[in-house]
């Protein structure tokens, strides 16, 4: 598992629903059946809900704090 709850992440590469390359999130829910994917929401630039997307961890990077 490469990411953990509560972590921020980068998009690696465009996504579903508007969510763009390079966009933050934060990951609310991790899954590792059937496969290992994280359940991200990211928030717009006023800090308001923009999305929310399951995606596989090769998509993202953990941004260090």
């Amino acid at each position: 598992m490469k990411f953990q709850e509560y972590d921020i992440v980068r998009l690696l590469k465009h996504y579903e629903n508007n969510v763009k390359k390079d966009d933050i999130g934060a990951v609310i829910m991790v899954f590792t059946e059937p496969n290992e994917a994280y359940e991200v929401e990211f928030l717009d630039e006023e800090g308001y809900h923009k999305a929310q997307c399951t995606i596989l961890p090769d998509d993202l990077e953990k941004v260090q704090s």
